[in-house]
C-alpha cells in the first residue's frame, strides 16, 4: 500500500495567463492515454476548459482535476487559471497539492502573474519544476527566461535540458543527464521521438551546462560531491538522486524546455514529474489541532490505516447537490459513510465518491490517504473545512483568500425572480470564496463583490446561463475600506427600563490601528479582553465582541467596513438582573461609534500592481496616461521592441483601462494587474467619494 503511494504524484500546472498551461495539460492527457484526441485552446476544444465561458474566451476560469497514468505511476493533475481575477482557484488548488509545474512563455520570461502564482506556491512550500514553453515563438529567448526566473522569482533554476534552436529553428531538446539530443515527430503529434547524438555545434555548450548542473546538484549528495571534486564521471542515478533531494527541499528548481503546441518536450517533463516531485509520503508531516484547543497539536501522517482526515478545497454546484473536491491526508474514505465536519461541528454523510476527469466522473467505492477525489452528500461543508473520523476530531489549517476589490449592485429583471436570485447567489457564494454578496441597508440593493471586472462579468453570465436568473447590474464600483490612524478610548452604556426586567450593558473599549510588517493596515479586526475581575461577566464577552465587529462593519465616513483595528475591552459593569447579551452588544456598538470618531478615521482604496507591455513608440503616451491616473511607475525595461512598464495605480482609475490601452497603442499594448494593497485616499478624492 505504501509502495503504491510512492508512485502517486499530486501536481498542479501554474502560470501567467497565455503561457500555455492548458495546452501543456492537453498534451499530457494525450500522451498518457487519458484522451485519444488532442483538444486545442484556440479551437475551444480543450478537455480541461469544459465550461462554455472558458471555451468562448479561450482562458481557464475554474481549476479542473484529472488523474492519468505514466510509466507505472499515477498523476493527479490540476490545471489552474492564469488570470488574477480567479486567483482563489489557484490558492485552493496549491493548498492541497504536493508539487507544481510552473509554465513560462519562452519569449516573455517571468510575467506579472507568474510571480503571483510562484509566491502562492512558495507559501505552501511546494517543490516546483519549470517548463519553458513556446520556444518556437518569435522572440523566444531561453537564457533571458532563465535569468528572469533567477532574478524575479529568487529561484535556483537547474537546467535539465537546453533547446536546439529557437523560434522557427526550434527542433528539439538536449537531455543534459543522458547527454542525448531528442527530436519529436510532428506528423505523429510528438507521440514518438528519436534520441540521437548531440549536434556537433552544441556539444561544447551541452558539456558546460552539464558541468554546471552537477555543480549545483553536488551540494545535496555526498557521493556526487566526491565525483565532482575528483573529476570522476557521475552515475545518472546519483545525479537524479541529488537533484531530487534539492528539489524536495525546495532549494533547486529543475528546468525543462519545449513547445507544447508543436508537441516538443512534454514527455520528458512528465518523466521529470516522476523523478523530482514528491509523492504524498515525501511531504512533511502535517500538523492539525484539536477543535476545542488550537494549542493542542495533532500530527497527521499519510497513512491509509490511520483515522480519516481530509480537507474540502473546492465546491461546485450541481443539479444533484454540491460536488465537494477533497484531499485525503490520512486514513480511508468509503462511500455511504458518516464523517464529522469539525469547522461546523456537524456530522455529514458521504453518499458517493468520484474520480474526476474534467467534467466526467468515475464512481469509486473508497479513496485513501494521498488521493484527491470529489464526493457528493456533504450539505454544510464549505471551502477550507476539515472532515474527519467523528471519534477522533481534528482541525486542519484552513485556506485564506484575498479581499474583494470591486463591487456592483444586482437586481432581478422581474420581482418574481427575487427568491430565485437569492438562491442562485447563495450557490455562487458556496462555490467561490472570493465572491461576496450583501444587502445595502440604506438602499435595499443587493451588492455583489469580487476580484475584478472579469470575475464579476463571468459570475453575471453564470447567473443568467446556468441558474436561469435574468438580472440587471450597475457599473462596477470600488470596494473601499475605512481605517483608524490613532489610539482612542470610549465608553458605551445601554440602559433601558421598561417595567419588569430592563436592559443594562456598560463597556469601556480601547481601539488602535492594526498594521502589517510592511506598514499597511491589516485586513483583520482583532478583539481581546483585558477587563479586570468580573466587571464584565465572562459569558457576555462574546456579545461585546459581536457588537464591536457588527459596528465596525458599517463604517463612519462613507459606510464602508473598517479594517486593521485592534479592539481591547478594558472595563465595564453589569447589573445582576437587567444585564443581557443583547444589552452588551448594543453598549459595544455605542462605544465603537464614539471611539472611531476620536481615532481620526481615514478612507482606504485598493491599489493594483500593473504590468503594461507596449510598443516603444507608444511609451510616452502610456506613461502620461498612467500618471494621470494617479499611477506610480516602479520599473521600466525594454524587451525586444516592446517596453515593459511595472507600476501601481488605484483600482478606481483603471476601469475601462483595457480599451484605453488598445486605443493608445493601436491594439498592440497589453496589461495585467493584481491587488497590491489598500492605501489612504487623498483628501481631494475623498470629497468626491463621500459627497
Amino acid at each position: 500500500m505504501l509502495s503504491d503511494l510512492e508512485k502517486l504524484r499530486n501536481i498542479g500546472i501554474i502560470a501567467h495567463i497565455d503561457a500555455g498551461k492548458t495546452t501543456v495539460t492537453e498534451r499530457i492527457l494525450f500522451y498518457t492515454g487519458k484522451t485519444y484526441k488532442m483538444g486545442e485552446v484556440h479551437n475551444g476544444t480543450a478537455v480541461m476548459d469544459f465550461m462554455e465561458e472558458e471555451q468562448k474566451r479561450g482562458i481557464t476560469i475554474t481549476s479542473a482535476a484529472t488523474r492519468c497514468p505514466w510509466k507505472d505511476f499515477e498523476i493527479n493533475l490540476i490545471d489552474t487559471p492564469g488570470h488574477i481575477d480567479f486567483t482563489a482557484e489557484v490558492e485552493r488548488s496549491l493548498r492541497v497539492l504536493d508539487g507544481a509545474v510552473a509554465v513560462f512563455d519562452g519569449s516573455e520570461g517571468v510575467q506579472a502573474q507568474s510571480e503571483t502564482v510562484w509566491r502562492q506556491g512558495q507559501k505552501y512550500d511546494l517543490p516546483c519544476l519549470c517548463f519553458v514553453n513556446k520556444m518556437d515563438k518569435v522572440g523566444a529567448d531561453f537564457e533571458m527566461t532563465i535569468e528572469s526566473i533567477r532574478d524575479k522569482l529568487l529561484a535556483n533554476p537547474i537546467l535539465m535540458q537546453i533547446p536546439i534552436g529557437a523560434e522557427d529553428s526550434f527542433s528539439g531538446v538536449i537531455d543534459l543527464i543522458k547527454m542525448q539530443a531528442v527530436f519529436y515527430k510532428a506528423e505523429e503529434m510528438g507521440a514518438t521521438f528519436e534520441e540521437t547524438e548531440i549536434p556537433s555545434e552544441l556539444k561544447q555548450t551541452a558539456r558546460q551546462q552539464r558541468h554546471q548542473m552537477i555543480e549545483l546538484a553536488a551540494e545535496y549528495d555526498n557521493e556526487l560531491m566526491d565525483s565532482y571534486v575528483h573529476d570522476k564521471p557521475a552515475d545518472i542515478k546519483i545525479i537524479t538522486r541529488a537533484i531530487r533531494k534539492g528539489t524536495l527541499s525546495n532549494k533547486l528548481h529543475p528546468v525543462f524546455v519545449g513547445s507544447a503546441l508543436k508537441y516538443i518536450g512534454v514527455q520528458r517533463l512528465l518523466d521529470g514529474v516522476l523523478a523530482y516531485l514528491p509523492s504524498p509520503l515525501d511531504k512533511p508531516i502535517l500538523t492539525g489541532h484539536k477543535p476545542s484547543d488550537k494549542n493542542k497539536k495533532i500530527s497527521i501522517k499519510c497513512d491509509p490505516n490511520g483515522s480519516l482526515v481530509a480537507l474540502a478545497f473546492k465546491i461546485t454546484s450541481d443539479v444533484h447537490g454540491d460536488l465537494n473536491f477533497i484531499r485525503i491526508y490520512q486514513g480511508k474514505l468509503k462511500s455511504n459513510s458518516r464523517v464529522l465536519n469539525t469547522n461546523r461541528n456537524r456530522r455529514e454523510n458521504i453518499t458517493r465518491i468520484f474520480e474526476m476527469h474534467a467534467k466526467e466522473r468515475k464512481i469509486l467505492d473508497s479513496a485513501r490517504a494521498g488521493d484527491i477525489v470529489a464526493v457528493v452528500g456533504l450539505k454544510q461543508t464549505l471551502t477550507g473545512d476539515t472532515i474527519c473520523d467523528p471519534k477522533k476530531p481534528v482541525c486542519l489549517p484552513s485556506i485564506t483568500f484575498p479581499q474583494t476589490v470591486i463591487s456592483m449592485s444586482i437586481e432581478p429583471v422581474t420581482a418574481a425572480e427575487k427568491v430565485k436570485l437569492a438562491d442562485a447567489l447563495a450557490d455562487l457564494k458556496r462555490e467561490d470564496p472570493t465572491f461576496e454578496c450583501k444587502i445595502d441597508v440604506e438602499t435595499g440593493q443587493t451588492i455583489i463583490s469580487g476580484m475584478g471586472e472579469l470575475h464579476l462579468e463571468v459570475l453575471q453570465h453564470k447567473l443568467v446561463r446556468d441558474k436561469g436568473v435574468n438580472v440587471r447590474v450597475s457599473k462596477p464600483r470600488v470596494a473601499y475600506k475605512e481605517a483608524i490612524t490613532k489610539l482612542a478610548q470610549a465608553e458605551g452604556k445601554f440602559i433601558r427600563q421598561t417595567g419588569g426586567h430592563g436592559q443594562y450593558g456598560h463597556v469601556v473599549l480601547q481601539i488602535e490601528p492594526l498594521l502589517t510588517e510592511d506598514g499597511h493596515w491589516s485586513r483583520d479586526i482583532e478583539f481581546q479582553s483585558e477587563v479586570a475581575g468580573d466587571a464584565v461577566p465572562r459569558e457576555f464577552i462574546p456579545n461585546v465582541e459581536r457588537g464591536c465587529r457588527d459596528a465596525l462593519g458599517s463604517g463612519v465616513l462613507a459606510g464602508y467596513p473598517f479594517v486593521g483595528v485592534k479592539v481591547t475591552l478594558i472595563d465595564g459593569s453589569f447589573h445582576s438582573v437587567d444585564s443581557s447579551g443583547l444589552a452588551f452588544e448594543q453598549a459595544a456598538a455605542i462605544a465603537i461609534e464614539k471611539a472611531v470618531k476620536k481615532a481620526e478615521p481615514v478612507l482606504l482604496e485598493p491599489v493594483m500592481r500593473l504590468q503594461v507591455v507596449v510598443p516603444q513608440a507608444n511609451f510616452g503616451a502610456v506613461q502620461g496616461n498612467l500618471l494621470a491616473k494617479r499611477g506610480l511607475i516602479t520599473n521600466c525595461h525594454v524587451h525586444g521592441n516592446m517596453q515593459v512598464i511595472d507600476a501601481k495605480a488605484p483600482l478606481v482609475e483603471l476601469f475601462g483601462y483595457s480599451s484605453e490601452i488598445r486605443s493608445v497603442t493601436a491594439g498592440r499594448g497589453i496589461f495585467t494587474m493584481e491587488p497590491l494593497s489598500y492605501e489612504k485616499v487623498p483628501e481631494q478624492i475623498i470629497k468626491q467619494i463621500i459627497f
